[in-house]
């Protein structure tokens, strides 16, 4: 109940945590009367409360959205983006307009070859888990280290080549598939990168 807590909650403190999380009213208020006051505590119990509610909607359809054009280093590198959502009222908001942006800004710095892990063919994926297990055999590890490298050296494959397991451009210590899990919180509605394709100048 309010009355547990010591302090009374301004509107105004309410209003900076909207502008701040992007959460409705009635949600920052009850966050930051959960976090006693305390602005970055109820930033984190929004976020934690919109990753939760953004892993119920990862299976609604998506089929509206926006095709993101960008266009870097004077035309040498071009992206093109498919990004989905549920209605067309989403696809035209800020929000969804800027993460089509970011996101297409992300394929041209980091050139991924693929949306996620699961659509790396097997072959690449057995070929180099060879590798890796050979340079690892080849230094003298036990089976048990072995494995343990080879996990983790695919796991860095996938975070070079999977676009949703890439580290933020803007922010290293979140991942693609954050950000947008991020928006989807905001938003209410299922968002999904359905395709991309990066063009470099004189490329394959």
């Amino acid at each position: 109940m309010e009355g547990d807590f010591p302090l009374t909650i301004s509107i105004d403190r309410v209003k900076e945590l909207r502008e701040k999380s992007g959460a409705g009213i009635m949600e920052c208020r009850q966050a930051l009367l959960t976090s006693k006051g305390d602005l970055l505590m109820a930033i984190q119990i929004l976020k934690e409360k919109g990753l939760k509610e953004a892993s119920k909607k990862s299976g609604r359809i998506a089929v509206c959205g926006k095709v993101e054009a960008y266009i870097h280093l004077d035309g040498k590198i071009g992206v093109l983006l498919e990004l989905n959502c549920e209605t067309d009222f989403v696809a035209k908001t800020e929000e969804f307009k800027n993460l089509a942006k970011e996101l297409a800004l992300q394929i041209a710095a980091f050139k991924p070859e693929y949306v996620s892990r699961d659509q790396v063919p097997q072959n690449i994926i057995d070929l180099q888990k060879t590798i890796y297990y050979n340079e690892a055999k080849e230094q003298g590890k036990t089976s048990e280290i072995i494995n343990k490298i080879v996990a983790g050296k695919l796991d860095k494959f996938y975070q070079s080549i999977c676009l949703l397991e890439q580290p933020y451009i803007r922010d290293e210590n979140i991942k693609v598939n954050s950000l947008i899990n991020e928006v989807i919180a905001k938003l209410r509605e299922n968002i999904l990168i359905s395709r991309f394709v990066c063009f470099i100048l004189g490329g394959k």
